[in-house]
């Protein structure tokens, strides 16, 4: 049974949040096959938090990462995270239902 690429779910992943109205970049290029997925999410510019692929409800995203964080701090979060994982993608989200798009795209198998 074949199962997409990192690649391809990230691609997906920003088509979608672009046709929905919003932005969405790749701040770091993980792995292109089996890479970790780490996405930001932002609220028009604000209020950024971490999702990824993880043991979540219902195959849900799980929350990762600290809370409360500004945009310097989830900066350093993600940056941290890669330099101990140099597979992991990160890419960052602002757009209107962010988490919901995001459980679709990445969560789903």
């Amino acid at each position: 049974m074949s199962r997409l690429t990192s690649a391809m779910r990230v691609s997906a992943l920003i088509r979608r949040a672009h046709q929905a109205g919003g932005s969405a970049m790749v701040l770091a290029r993980g792995d292109e096959t089996g890479g970790a997925i780490l996405v930001l999410l932002l609220d028009r510019g604000e209020n950024p938090r971490f999702r990824e692929r993880g043991l979540g409800e219902a195959g849900k995203l799980i929350e990762s990462g600290p809370a409360g964080l500004d945009s310097l701090g989830a900066t350093e979060y993600w940056q941290r995270r890669r330099s101990r994982d140099p597979d992991l993608w990160v890419v960052e989200i602002d757009v209107a239902d962010g988490d919901r798009l995001a459980d679709e795209t990445i969560a789903s198998t």
